[in-house]
Parts: structure tokens; sequence; C-alpha cells
């Protein structure tokens, strides 16, 4: 038996084989689990033909983060596959390339307000669209990068990040009576193809090559995707609005 045996899952993101989600749906699948995807527009047919390479093809519901009509309507298309849920992984996150790049003093409202929508308030509203299929516990999950610092280039995304972590912190407080566990992983910098649009990504790399006390392979999806299935798991039954660092141990090295 894997430690994900039984459980129901919602993983956002899958659309490339080299990302994260991926890896964490397939992890997922291979320790147990029942394994929904969601995926959007244009990039539902390609969740669709990438869902065929997971150990087992799990069927893909439509959810756009951003659209209220896709989660008021999220649970009951959930429940056309899972009659219920045990976990979610939120793995969205996007800036308009105008909120990125150097651009942080003349980048403008409309631009922020995307990316905080995208990439922070969404925790909330996911979590809250799939609640209905909760039981008695559940996890929620949530793919971060470190929002202590300012990094170059990367400029409202870190704010979104910033966001993004104090939104886990608030739904971990509020959700917790009922049995819910919200957590980050923070994982150090990856060559997924979100990230390869982040304009300055090699300086980011350059920054784990010289500090990780355990290196760092920006190829390798599997250590941050390992901790992201252990805790859907029930193996951290009392964590909750905690920050796991997957990055080589960059974070507690000063500069």
């Amino acid at each position: 038996m894997g430690i994900l045996e039984g459980k129901r899952l919602l993983v956002t993101g899958v659309l490339v084989e080299s990302s994260i989600a991926f890896s964490v749906a397939r992890i997922a699948q291979e320790e147990g689990a029942q394994v929904v995807l969601s995926s959007f527009g244009k990039a539902l047919r390609l969740t669709g033909a990438i869902s065929g390479r997971l150990p087992q093809k799990a069927p893909v519901v439509e959810l756009d983060v951003t659209d209220s009509g896709h989660l008021d309507t999220l649970a009951d298309r959930l429940r056309e596959h899972v009659d219920g849920l045990d976990g979610v992984v939120h793995a969205i996150g996007f800036a308009p390339q105008a909120a990125l790049g150097g651009n942080f003093l003349n980048t403008s409202w409309d631009d922020v307000s995307v990316a905080l929508h995208t990439s922070a308030y969404s925790l909330k509203s996911l979590t809250m669209a799939c609640k209905p299929l909760f039981g008695e516990r559940a996890s929620v999950v949530g793919l971060d990068f470190d929002a202590t610092v300012a990094w170059p280039q990367y400029d409202w995304m870190g704010v979104a990040k910033a966001a993004f972590e104090s939104t886990a912190r608030y739904l971990a407080r509020d959700l917790g009576k009922e049995g819910v566990r919200v957590n980050l992983v923070s994982a150090g910098p990856l060559g997924t193809t979100a990230a390869k649009h982040i304009p300055g990504f090699d300086q980011l790399t350059d920054v784990w090559n010289d500090r990780a006390p355990l290196g760092w392979d920006v190829t390798d999806m599997e250590p941050a995707a390992r901790a992201v299935a252990a805790l859907l798991s029930d193996w951290f039954p009392a964590t909750t609005g905690e920050i796991v660092h997957v990055d080589g141990g960059v974070h507690a090295i000063g500069a």
C-alpha cells in the first residue's frame, strides 16, 4: 500500500510532462491515489494528452480559477469522477510580462491585479470551491517560491508569492477546525515551462548553484513532488500553515 492509498485528489497545473504538477500526479497515482486534473481553454486538449502519460489516464475538468462560473460549478463537475476529495494541489501561477523583468516601478495595477488574482487569491477560491467535497479531513498543498527576499527580475510575481504564503496561513487558521490542512512546498528554481518564461531565470539558478548545500538540479521535479505527496498523505496530521522548503538548503544559508 502506498501512502496515498484510497485518496481522491485534484491536481491543477498539469500542462507538460516536465512540470512539477505532472510529477505530483504521477507519484500520487503510484502511491495509490485517484487523480483528477484540471485545465482550461486551449490547454484542455494538451492536458488531456499529457494525462495519457500518467500510470493511469486521469480525467480532466475545465477550471479557470479566475472564472466564478467555473468555480461555482466545480464541485458538481468533480462529482462526475469522484465521490469526494481528500486533497487539492494548487500549482497555478501567472503574471503578465509587464509585471516581470525589472519593470516593477512601472507596472500598472491592471497587470498587478492579474498576477495577484491568479497566483494568490486563487488559493482561497480554489479551496472554497472544493470544500463541499471534503470529508472530516483534507489537505491542500500549494507550490511556492521563496518570497522572503526580492529576487532579480521576479518583481510582482514575488509580491504575489508573498500574498500566496499569507493566504495559506489565513486558510490554515480558518479551516483547521474543519479538519483542513493547508501547507506550501517552496521549491528552488526548476526548469518548468513557466519558469523559463521568467526574465532572468538563469540568475536564480546561479544563486542555487553557488549556495545550495545539497546541490541543486533544475531538471529534477521529483524532490518537490515527493514533498507534496507527503503533505497530502496522513503522515503530517498536525501540520498546517507550514512552508516546507525543498530547495537544497538555500533558504537557510546567508549570502
